[in-house]
């Protein structure tokens, strides 16, 4: 498959102020604006559950925030929005009514999870507009879910111990060969494809818009938790679960999450328990065998 460089593609244009005003408005919620890849990002955490794994509480950060992000066409005469949302099962078929009345398409419902109390699962909504056009439609199909920030309650204290005091983050860092970010008592990675152009309803798909892989670490340093996503190339996938399986860590789910992408991306969700370090060198080992040529191993006849 081939995948063209960065340098190929025309620079995003920025969103304005005034925009990034307008969706903020409309979505009810401050977000983050990524200037490097004129991206706005809406965070939409479920501070209303409370989550178990093989029946251990794990926080909200480990991996049940959903996202709303929009960014322009390449061309500048339109933008996308891209959007992961954390669900209960009663949830979800409520939200996908919701988001064709409001105009927006559904391009995956899936799990990201084994073993969590309550079952969650994951719905990605798209649509193209102007950024405010966007946001509005965005908001009007989540305005009477749980997860519209109007309807989550106000964020408890955040913790006295977090992430950099639970986990060795430069031990961490020095087998992921990456800087992570502390979201309370979670340390998270996100790791973009650079050595790709994703295209997708004329935006390029970047990590800041949902194309990356991540790893998750919750727990401590000597008993933690791993989930995560890894975005491969359809020749990746299984040279990646071979990598995860290696390193004991579980594949729990392998889809798209987008429609129309060139080239194709699929996405594998994976979770592991055990020592931190461990944990990290499994992950690390999958990011290890992304963008190398891959050998084939399927049958032809």
């Amino acid at each position: 498959m081939n995948a063209v460089k960065a340098s190929t593609i025309a620079k995003t244009p920025a969103l304005t102020k005034e925009e990034i005003a307008a969706i903020e408005a409309a979505m009810g919620k401050k977000g983050n604006y990524n200037e490097g890849q004129a991206v706005h990002t809406t965070p939409l955490p479920r501070n209303d559950l409370k989550v178990t794994v093989k029946g251990e509480p794990v926080p909200i950060p480990f991996g049940f925030g959903g996202w709303a992000s929009i960014k322009k066409t390449v061309d500048g005469k339109s933008a996308v929005l891209m959007s992961d949302t954390v669900l209960l099962e009663e949830e979800v078929n409520p939200l996908i009514s919701a988001a064709h009345a409001n105009g927006l398409e559904i391009g995956a419902i899936h799990n990201h999870f084994f073993y969590e109390q309550p079952r969650i699962f994951y719905m990605h909504m798209h649509g193209m507009g102007t950024p405010q056009e966007l946001a509005k439609k965005f908001a009007a199909t989540i305005k009477d879910a749980k997860i519209s920030p109007a309807n989550q309650p106000v964020p408890s204290a955040p913790p006295t111990t977090t992430g950099k005091e639970l986990f060795d983050i430069p031990a961490l860092d020095g087998i992921v060969k990456y800087t992570g970010v502390v979201n309370g008592p979670t340390y998270k990675y996100t790791v973009g494809r650079d050595d790709l152009t994703v295209m997708a309803m004329g935006a390029e798909m970047t990590a800041a818009i949902g194309l990356n892989s991540w790893a998750s670490f919750a727990g401590n340093k000597d008993s933690a938790h791993i989930a995560g996503d890894i975005a491969m190339l359809e020749d990746e996938v299984n040279t990646v679960i071979k990598a995860l399986r290696a390193n004991n860590l579980e594949v729990v789910a392998l889809h798209n999450h987008m429609f129309g992408e060139n080239p194709r991306i699929i996405f594998l969700h994976y979770y592991g328990r055990g020592p931190a370090t461990t944990l990290a060198k499994g992950f690390r080992s999958a990011l290890d065998v992304l963008g190398k040529p891959v050998k084939a191993t399927h049958s032809t006849h």
